[in-house]
């Protein structure tokens, strides 16, 4: 038996980032040989520990980012200007793509549109609060106003 790393899921032994113990020959003849796998010294143990503690911190950045930046978002007001017809309906919609370049435009925040969950276009004058997922624990809420052009 052998103990090797797994570079890559393999079907039915073990996925990615797992240390397991293996015959020798399926080692050697298939893991090993097709870059699927690494032994498992201990260099190699201690460079994947390595690895997991980097996408730990990345991890841990990127929601203390995803969370400050919900703080700046909530602060902020978007304004649009459209045309409007009788009680304050528009002629037309704001849509989330609209909605992002205003965000980018007046505060220079660039949110990708498809992270912000407005189920329906805005089709009215006044505020409307907007939510966008920055990450899958954090979502931001957007005031969006939008007035008479």
């Amino acid at each position: 038996m052998m103990k090797v790393i797994f570079l890559q899921d393999v079907k039915g032994k073990g996925k990615k980032g797992e240390v397991k113990e293996v015959s020798t020959g399926y080692a050697q003849n298939f893991l090993l040989k097709n870059k699927m796998a690494i032994e498992a010294t201990a260099s190699n143990l201690s460079q994947l520990e390595g690895q997991k503690n980097r996408e730990k911190k990345d991890a841990a950045a990127e929601l203390a980012e995803a969370k400050e930046l919900k703080e700046t978002i909530e602060k902020l007001t978007v304004v649009l200007k459209a045309k409007s017809g009788e009680g304050g309906r528009l002629f037309g919609s704001i849509t989330s793509k609209q909605i992002g370049q205003a965000l980018e435009k007046q505060h220079n925040i660039k949110v990708d549109r498809r992270k912000m969950e407005l189920p329906d276009a805005i089709r009215a004058l006044g505020f409307t609060n907007v939510p966008i997922k920055l990450h899958p624990d954090v979502t931001a809420t957007l005031k969006v106003q939008v007035t008479e052009e």
